[in-house]
């Protein structure tokens, strides 16, 4: 009988099949590290292009922001100057009532009657002044009381003061309401 040894073979054949499995074990595992390095590539660039967008996003923000900041300041001095410009058309508005306003004081007070200060606070008129005698100042309050353009006069204080013998005069204060006159053309 012929003798045959094929465990060389075998074992040839064995180192081959060795030799291919770690081959292919090596293979795959750089293939494994080049794809984690790779996908590791891939989501660094992904989160790099994430942050760029949201930096150019905060810069838009604050840019925005800086907008509505002057927009809000243009609101504001846009109020203050539909303000003035308030102001000053009440005060055109109300510029001949002043005249008006004197006028009437000048043709409510009577002989003997003098004023030494006229104060106005809003509506209400602060008069104070001298008289001749107290029915000079009566005189005078009716006068105010009878006018379209002055209402509910007020005496608050009446003294009786002799500078001399022959100069006796009452210094009174009082208030009164300034209003505006029916219009005419209502009539």
């Amino acid at each position: 009988m012929a003798r045959i040894n094929l465990l060389p073979w075998r074992e040839e054949l064995r180192e081959t099949r060795r030799k291919r499995f770690l081959l292919a074990l090596v293979g795959v595992l750089a293939g494994s590290v080049g794809a984690v390095l790779i996908a590791d590539q891939v989501i660094k660039s992904a989160i790099d292009r994430q942050i760029a967008r949201n930096d150019y996003i905060g810069k838009q923000i604050a840019v925005v922001d800086e907008r509505i900041k002057q927009i809000s300041d243009l609101k504001a001095r846009r109020q203050q100057l539909v303000e003035r410009m308030r102001i000053i058309q009440d005060l055109q508005g109300n510029r001949p009532i002043s005249g008006r306003i004197f006028d009437q004081l000048a043709r409510t007070l009577p002989d003997g009657v003098y004023f030494t200060e006229v104060k106005m606070d809003g509506k209400t008129l602060s008069i104070a002044g001298a008289a001749d005698s107290n029915n000079r100042v009566s005189d005078l309050m009716r006068n105010l009381d009878a006018s379209d353009w002055f209402d509910a006069p007020n005496l608050t204080e009446v003294k009786a003061t002799s500078a001399g013998q022959l100069d006796q005069a009452n210094v009174f204060q009082l208030t009164v309401r300034q209003t505006q006159p029916a219009l005419e053309s209502a009539k």
